[in-house]
């Protein structure tokens, strides 16, 4: 059986993941290296995007690829539904209790899923007013 490598938690990692988690914004690197840099001045950007490869990599957050935009990136790494605004950009989580299509979707599976995930392209009701 393999064992898990432990990753150590620097301060760095534990301020970017921090920022991620305080935020439902789905943000990118830069944003995150921008808030982080009002705590820790001297944060470059490469140390951002390597210890989110290392949070990723450890299954802690998730990365959310929309083609032609930054990587966006969740500190929710439960299995859940994103809605992308084509207007505005935004990506907002689905409320509780919207995967119930998960079960149907799992069962009918012609093997077994490792990890799956939902987006729905729309306009939010913000840009819709």
């Amino acid at each position: 059986m393999e064992q898990k490598k432990q990753v150590r938690m620097t301060k760095q990692k534990k301020l970017i993941y921090e920022i991620l988690a305080s935020t439902k914004s789905h943000p990118t690197a830069d944003w995150l290296y921008n808030e982080a840099r009002k705590q820790l001045p001297d944060i470059s950007l490469g140390t951002v995007y390597r210890n989110l490869q290392v949070l990723l990599d450890d299954g802690r957050i998730l990365a959310l690829n929309y083609g032609k935009e930054q990587c966006r990136y969740d500190a929710n790494a439960e299995p859940h539904y994103h809605f992308v605004c084509e207007k505005c950009g935004r990506v907002l989580d689905f409320p509780e209790g919207s995967q119930l299509i998960d079960q149907r979707i799992l069962r009918a599976a012609p093997g077994t899923v490792k990890t799956h995930r939902l987006e729905c392209y729309g306009v939010c009701k913000d840009c819709q007013n």
